[in-house]
């Protein structure tokens, strides 16, 4: 267990709400290690005050997870290791941190580029890095519980940040699942129908052209559900009882099946919204 000095500890002595997440940030910065500020503070800089929020999310290479939950634990913080494949959860008082390396469906892993590409921004009074807008809306994306979706949270960085989003990083963060991206894209154009050009023409042409060219292929073998990367409930019967194979697991996710049943058994623990799940941030 890392000891902390008296001082790390009386930072967090008082206060609420934002001021504790501001003494819990203040302590991640001393802590040397590499780290970006993603949710709702991350948000609310790119796009103005959309909606509140809760929680103090820190994003950091999975190497670093559990030091930083040691960090806080020393510092009079209650740690948990909540979701060992990308999540752990501190608490003290009303100020929650959440310390997150990847995201629920196992897709948004926090590497080099989080870091490389992040934004230097002030945060609760604190000069920080934030989360590349990129990566906030790649995780984002995927997010689509029942009682959770993040669309409304893409739409606003889109609308907010379009000249300054990196189009083609962001197309490659997709990957083989660009067609959740161009799910996104064509929504932004139904939402704000005066603003299509926010989305340059040539990336909605490409993922367009994708479509079509997947359309001339055939179908793959097999049964595959994809949708468990969306929601963790709410395609559960397609793998229990319709014999679809889950596209969380490997070959074609990261997750392994004891991360499944972890992410799975915690939906009936976890009761109303503010404790609904989040497949990434």
């Amino acid at each position: 267990m890392i000891t902390m000095a008296s001082d790390d500890r009386a930072i967090l002595d008082s206060d609420e709400g934002a001021g504790r997440h501001r003494r819990a940030l203040a302590l991640v910065a001393r802590t040397r290690l590499p780290f970006v500020v993603g949710g709702g503070y991350a948000l609310r800089h790119y796009a103005a005050d959309v909606r509140e929020t809760k929680d103090l999310d820190i994003f950091v290479y999975r190497r670093d997870a559990l030091d930083l939950l040691d960090r806080l634990s020393a510092a009079g913080f209650e740690t948990t290791l909540a979701f060992p494949h990308w999540l752990g959860k501190a608490r003290i008082g009303s100020a929650h941190v959440d310390v997150i390396y990847s995201s629920g469906n196992g897709l948004a892993e926090v590497d080099d580029d989080w870091f490389t590409h992040s934004v230097r921004a002030t945060v609760l009074g604190l000069p920080v890095p934030l989360c590349p807008v990129e990566e906030m809306i790649w995780s984002k994306a995927f997010v689509m519980e029942r009682e959770r979706y993040d669309g409304a949270d893409v739409s606003h960085l889109i609308r907010a940040c379009h000249r300054q989003i990196d189009w083609r990083r962001l197309v490659s963060r997709f990957g083989s699942h660009w067609r959740v991206l161009l799910s996104h894209l064509t929504l932004f154009g139904f939402i704000y129908p005066g603003e299509r050009e926010c989305v340059p023409a040539e990336i909605m042409r490409e993922l367009g052209r994708r479509l079509e060219d997947e359309s001339r292929r055939p179908e793959p073998e097999g049964r595959l559900c994809r949708g468990t990367l969306l929601s963790r409930e709410q395609y559960l019967t397609d793998i229990s009882h319709w014999g679809y194979a889950d596209g969380r697991l490997w070959p074609h996710g990261s997750m392994t099946a004891a991360d499944v049943a972890n992410w799975t058994a915690a939906i009936d623990a976890e009761e109303g919204p503010e404790n609904a799940s989040r497949g990434g941030r």
